[in-house]
């Protein structure tokens, strides 16, 4: 542990033995908590409180707490519990003076450290409650859904532009959620928020420490700037307990950066498991459904549900511990009347039912069929690997192999790399869900296998092998 992660853990340890906050605590109103997640014991996925496998299947709700009503919660979070999502996204502070949908300010006179509460919180009338107590509505409503949400305490642009985020104020505002929330299971915290980790790296260390040292069972990550990861600046902090990356919106061409890895997400979840002490990873932000390539020029193409398939299949199939979709017009809550950035002109009501947010429980339900936690990644199985879209990937246990195609290109195998003499092969349809018997092969030597449909980018399909 290096110094200033020393001296970090002593801050926050020292804060421990302070006169407790006067902030009121957000505690559940259901009895049926959600259990909580905590790090399977491979340390690649997640598991619940009780060992079960839990895919992280996300949303990206960023303005959810800031511009949805009480209505507007109960659509959103009833729509995606019947989508299969079991994370949603969510900005608490997206800017300083944020106000939600009844006009509550968050906080007093843009002080981070001076969260605006009053006492009450009576949820049958709006103008007796506050900030903090719709978000502990949002909380309950989420949890009667059976969804966690992953809070960015403060979106990176508030404290990277200017001064406005002190060392003292940050420490006093991360007290102030670990003690509101110390009782609530369905919360991951993100720390950051689209923003570079060697920027500000004390900040976003006083938040993450003091959030981890009160409340331990909570989950923190690093929410990343476009094609970066928490891997390059927090992989070996104490409070940082998995991986996330942000594979960004622009495509092989727009991307000039150097050393990137461009549209290959999947090459952020090889590194990462690379790492020691290993640590989940996952993809908190690829391409958003319904945004211009590369984001700024609207007169670019839009990604599409192809390609959100794409990005989820390739790193999970790597050996990531799950996968965020997002929409342009969900992620900002897009409304009649507001100015929506990135040309998004479709209302949010209207986006959930994006081809792509259909499609996810699909690869959910796919992984979650086979067992989970033994599952480990395999390009040895793969004679013909190909780049960019035409690119293969396997994963596998030890008596079943997956394979995605994103082009519909011939896949060629090398067998048995699972157990049994012979297995049975299915094509699976990322689209719809559907399988497809092809029979049952001899597991050996090498087999080629050539999806239905001509090849193209979005005729994507899984190869399923499963020992006889």
């Amino acid at each position: 542990m290096n110094l200033k992660i020393k001296y970090l853990y002593a801050l926050c340890i020292s804060f421990m033995f302070t006169a407790q906050s006067a902030y009121s605590q957000s505690t559940p109103k259901q009895n049926d908590t959600l259990p909580s997640i905590k790090i399977s014991q491979n340390q690649h996925y997640f598991v619940t409180e009780n060992e079960k496998p839990f895919f992280w299947l996300g949303d990206t709700g960023w303005l959810t707490l800031g511009k949805l009503n009480r209505a507007d919660v109960e659509k959103y979070f009833q729509d995606r519990k019947e989508k299969g999502f079991n994370v949603v996204q969510v900005m608490v502070l997206h800017t300083l003076n944020v106000k939600n949908a009844y006009g509550n300010a968050a906080l007093t006179n843009e002080d981070i450290s001076k969260p605006l509460v009053t006492p009450g919180n009576d949820f049958n009338n709006p103008a007796e409650y506050d900030y903090w107590d719709h978000v502990d509505y949002v909380l309950d409503v989420a949890q009667k859904n059976g969804i966690y949400l992953a809070m960015v305490p403060v979106w990176g642009t508030n404290v990277s532009k200017g001064d406005k985020v002190s060392k003292e104020q940050a420490q006093k505002y991360a007290k102030f959620l670990a003690n509101r929330y110390q009782d609530r299971t369905n919360i991951i915290w993100l720390n950051g928020g689209d923003t570079h980790g060697n920027e500000f790296t004390t900040i976003w260390n006083i938040i993450g420490s003091t959030l981890k040292i009160h409340n331990p069972r909570q989950l923190i990550t690093f929410h990343p700037f476009g094609r970066t990861d928490s891997s390059d600046n927090f992989h070996n902090s104490p409070w940082l307990d998995f991986n996330m990356f942000q594979s960004g919106h622009r495509r092989y061409d727009q991307d000039t950066l150097p050393k990137s890895f461009k549209e290959d997400n999947y090459k952020f979840v090889q590194r990462d498991l690379s790492l020691k002490p290993i640590k989940p990873t996952l993809d908190g932000e690829p391409s958003y459904e319904g945004i211009p390539h590369g984001l700024h020029d609207t007169l670019q193409p839009k990604w599409t549900d192809n390609d959100v398939r794409r990005y989820a299949y390739w790193s999970v199939f790597a050996g990531a511990a799950g996968y965020t979709y997002g929409h342009n017009a969900v992620m900002q809550m897009f409304k009649k009347g507001d100015k929506g950035a990135y040309g998004n002109k479709e209302l949010w009501t209207d986006a959930i039912n994006a081809p792509g947010a259909k499609q996810m429980i699909y690869v959910k339900k796919l992984m979650l069929e086979f067992p989970y936690l033994e599952r480990v990644p395999d390009q040895s199985m793969i004679a013909n690997q190909g780049e960019k879209y035409d690119y293969l990937i396997a994963t596998k246990g030890k008596k079943y192999a997956l394979i995605y195609t994103y082009t519909g290109r011939k896949i060629v195998l090398n067998m048995g790399k699972i157990a049994g003499e012979k297995v049975t092969a299915t094509w699976y349809n990322p689209r719809n869900g559907q399988k497809t018997k092809i029979g049952v092969i001899d597991n050996k030597g090498t087999k080629e296998f050539q999806p239905s449909g001509s090849k193209k980018d979005g005729n994507d399909w899984v190869l399923i092998l499963e020992s006889k």
